[in-house]
């Protein structure tokens, strides 16, 4: 690992200089413009005297074995335990974020554990892990330190998971993206108010990368909608929302509408009503997706994966726990044999739903 003797200040990709001697930084589109010792919004890239650094190289905020489910990813090796982990910061300001103590942290408050890439693959391969999962924040900003994690995880037989917004510039997610075998992509609403006034980003960077996945990759690619009451759950823009996804990306993407609970600057909302995610799956089938789920609540028909050609069940679940598994070794539906996208193995993994807390730092 390149680093120097401030120790976790690796040196970034994906930066330039302007004309008038500042650095901008080249990994998101909010393309932050530095002058020596400044940082940029997402607080872990930053500028050192004539380089851009990421600060949090080789350092997490934690590590826990969650079932593969809860990323949410319900096509992609069911029932299998990930090691998942993150670092500090994130390149958006969402009012809502439901993992605020760590995207807004500052990496010195949270980061405690040192874990180099060999050192995750290894412990993942030890815990029993098909893959790991770079998430809790958005894994784009720290770039280098999730690619190098990758390669090691997959010299080591083990598969790689991004959970992230999406708002990332096009070059960088080149080869950020070439690195990962799943994704789950925050799609957060469907209007460029919600993501201005809510996000402090923009909408069409995160429908580009979505578009990029789907059809410059072999990424197996989830999407996630939290909804919150009052700010992206109308019919109206959930019809928009999923038929752009139809229309742009195909029917076969599935499409999680989760529940909002208040958090962060909006506790003020209520949490979102399980009638508003039921609501939003029949719409979001109604227009063509053929996979929708409800989540962050007990729903065991939205939770369940069921057979667009027969609507026999598929694969069954009780919140992170399959109680059913009704496909042949060729991830096929046993009652009529239609393919199920994704990526699954000839039969279920025994996680179910429990979380463990791991510490890798005497890997």
């Amino acid at each position: 690992m390149e680093q120097d003797a401030q120790g976790s200040h690796f040196p970034a990709r994906y930066w330039h200089r302007l004309d008038d001697g500042r650095l901008q930084c080249d990994v998101c589109p909010r393309f932050c413009k530095l002058h020596d010792g400044q940082r940029g919004l997402c607080f872990v890239r930053a500028r050192e005297g004539e380089r851009m650094v990421l600060t949090t190289y080789g350092r997490s905020s934690g590590f826990c074995v969650d079932p593969i489910e809860k990323k949410p990813l319900h096509h992609f090796l069911p029932g299998t335990p990930v090691l998942s982990f993150g670092t500090a910061g994130c390149n958006l300001t969402c009012k809502f974020c439901q993992n605020w103590d760590i995207s807004k942290a500052r990496e010195s408050d949270l980061l405690n554990e040192r874990a180099e890439p060999e050192a995750i693959a290894r412990a993942a391969s030890r815990l029993g892990c098909r893959s790991v999962a770079f998430t809790y924040n958005d894994p784009v900003i720290f770039l280098e330190y999730a690619v190098d994690t990758a390669k090691a995880c997959h010299a080591a037989g083990l598969k790689t998971v991004a959970v992230t917004a999406g708002y990332v510039t096009g070059e960088a997610r080149r080869e950020f993206f070439a690195h990962m075998d799943a994704a789950n992509v925050d799609l957060k609403a469907f209007t460029e108010d919600f993501y201005h006034r809510i996000c402090g980003g923009h909408l069409d960077a995160v429908l580009d990368t979505l578009v990029y996945l789907k059809t410059e990759t072999e990424v197996w690619l989830e999407i996630t909608t939290l909804l919150i009451p009052g700010e992206n759950d109308t019919d109206g823009e959930i019809d928009a929302l999923s038929r752009w996804v139809v229309s742009s990306l195909g029917p076969d993407v599935p499409l999680h509408f989760t529940a909002f609970h208040p958090a962060w600057k909006m506790c003020e909302k209520p949490p979102t009503a399980s009638s508003t995610l039921s609501r939003a799956r029949s719409i979001a089938r109604a227009n063509g997706i053929r996979h929708v789920y409800t989540g962050n609540i007990q729903d065991t028909a939205g939770g369940s994966t069921w057979c667009h050609a027969c609507g026999a069940l598929l694969i069954g679940r009780d919140w992170y726990e399959l109680t059913a598994w009704n496909l042949d070794v060729q991830g096929r539906c046993r009652a009529c044999g239609t393919p199920l996208p994704g990526v699954f193995d000839a039969s279920p993994g025994a996680w179910g739903r429990k979380r463990q807390p791991v510490s890798i730092g005497a890997e």
